[in-house]
């Protein structure tokens, strides 16, 4: 069984007497330890099917399947319990909380899972290594580089070790040479089985992935499978 199944999902918002279908009729399964990309462009309904795989919001129809899991039909406080066990995610401005120091916010996740302070810290200072940053434990973000900021937002991500990681367009904020550093830091997450979800508008950074998912109007497009097609191109970096 797949890590993700998604069976026919829409999400239907209406504007006055308008329907907007942000996502249309979408089935896909995602495996434990796959590295993919979905791609679109601004409106296509990418971000939506983030939300909805990422347990941030529900769809209208159809049925997800998270780790053996049903998901659609989850309340509000079901949601946030899966999304704290289940899921990590890396987002475009970092989202780290400028009066916390790395260690803290790194933290954070496990404190929302009511995990001892002993065992908080090992385990953020184990994530830290992870990303080369424990020599920075201490910093303040404001004493980071972007590159660096965005290493300590995948050590949060991963210190709670989920099932599944998104990362929505995590390079958008950095210059190229940082952006590429940061794409190949997800390769080698990949490499050791992570199972990471890669949401951007960009094909070169979609390009890294093995999987490629392209979202139009709301429906899957196109579908491309790097492996099978004998794509498989060099990570970047």
């Amino acid at each position: 069984m797949a890590l993700v199944e998604v069976r026919n999902i829409s999400k239907i918002y209406r504007l006055g007497g308008e329907e907007i279908r942000a996502l249309d009729d979408v089935s896909l399964d995602i495996d434990g330890g796959e590295f993919i990309s979905i791609i679109g462009p601004s409106g296509s309904g990418k971000s939506t099917l983030m939300h909805v795989l990422g347990c941030l919001d529900s769809p209208t129809h159809g049925t997800i399947c998270l780790d053996g899991v049903m998901i659609q039909d989850a309340s509000a406080a079901q949601l946030a319990s899966i999304r704290n066990r289940k899921i990590g995610f890396v987002f475009q401005f970092f989202n780290l909380l400028p009066k916390l120091n790395v260690l803290q916010n790194v933290e954070l996740p496990m404190i929302y899972s009511g995990v001892g302070g002993k065992e908080r810290r090992d385990r953020s200072m184990a994530a830290l290594a992870m990303v080369n940053l424990e020599n920075r434990a201490r910093h303040k973000p404001n004493q980071l580089s972007g590159g660096q900021q965005q290493r300590v937002a995948i050590a949060r991500a991963l210190v709670n070790e989920p099932r599944l990681v998104f990362a929505d367009e995590p390079t958008g904020n950095l210059d190229s040479h940082t952006g590429e550093a940061i794409l190949q830091l997800f390769c080698d997450l990949s490499k050791k089985g992570r199972t990471i979800v890669l949401v951007t508008h960009d094909p070169e950074i979609a390009a890294v992935t093995p999987r490629r998912i392209e979202i139009r109007d709301g429906k899957i497009a196109n579908k491309v499978d790097a492996r099978l097609a004998g794509l498989d191109r060099p990570s970047k970096g």
